[in-house]
C-alpha cells in the first residue's frame, strides 16, 4: 500500500436504531397561522420560500417570497399543513431555527430565532455566522 493511497471499508449494520432527523426550520403556531393567512387568497402559490442574501451592515439577511413550485435543491418543511421552502444557500444558516410571527402596536414581522448566529446589527435585520 503506497503512502498516497487511502482505504475505506463499508459495513452493513443491522438491528441499528435509526434516529429521526430534526426539521431544518420549525414554525411557531403564530407563524403557521400567518403563513396560512398569507396564502389563503393566493391559490397560485404553494408556500413561502426562505432565502439569504448578502446585505446590511453585518453580512446576511433573510428573504421571504411566495413560491409557485419547489426547486430541485430546496428543502421543504411541512408543518400543520403549511409549506415553507428553504433555498439551498440558506439551508445551513437555518439549521435549528425557529420561525415566529410577532405583532406589536408599531410592527408585525416574521422573526427568526437562530441559535447559530454569532452577531447581529443594531436594527436586527442582518447577521453573521
Amino acid at each position: 500500500m503506497s503512502a498516497s493511497m487511502v482505504r475505506a471499508t463499508v459495513r452493513a449494520v443491522s438491528k441499528r436504531k435509526i434516529l429521526p432527523t430534526r426539521a431544518a426550520l420549525t414554525l411557531t403556531p403564530a407563524a403557521v397561522s400567518k403563513v396560512r393567512l398569507l396564502l389563503q387568497d393566493r391559490p397560485e402559490y404553494i408556500g413561502l420560500k426562505v432565502g439569504v442574501r448578502t446585505r446590511g451592515c453585518n453580512g446576511l439577511t433573510y428573504t421571504l417570497d411566495y413560491t409557485k413550485e419547489k426547486d430541485k435543491s430546496d428543502e421543504e418543511v411541512v408543518q400543520d399543513g403549511v409549506r415553507v421552502f428553504i433555498e439551498k444557500k440558506a439551508q445551513l444558516t437555518l439549521l435549528g431555527t425557529e420561525m415566529d410571527f410577532v405583532e406589536s402596536k408599531l410592527s408585525s414581522e416574521f422573526v427568526f430565532n437562530n441559535p447559530n448566529i454569532k452577531g447581529t446589527c443594531g436594527c436586527g435585520e442582518s447577521f453573521n455566522m
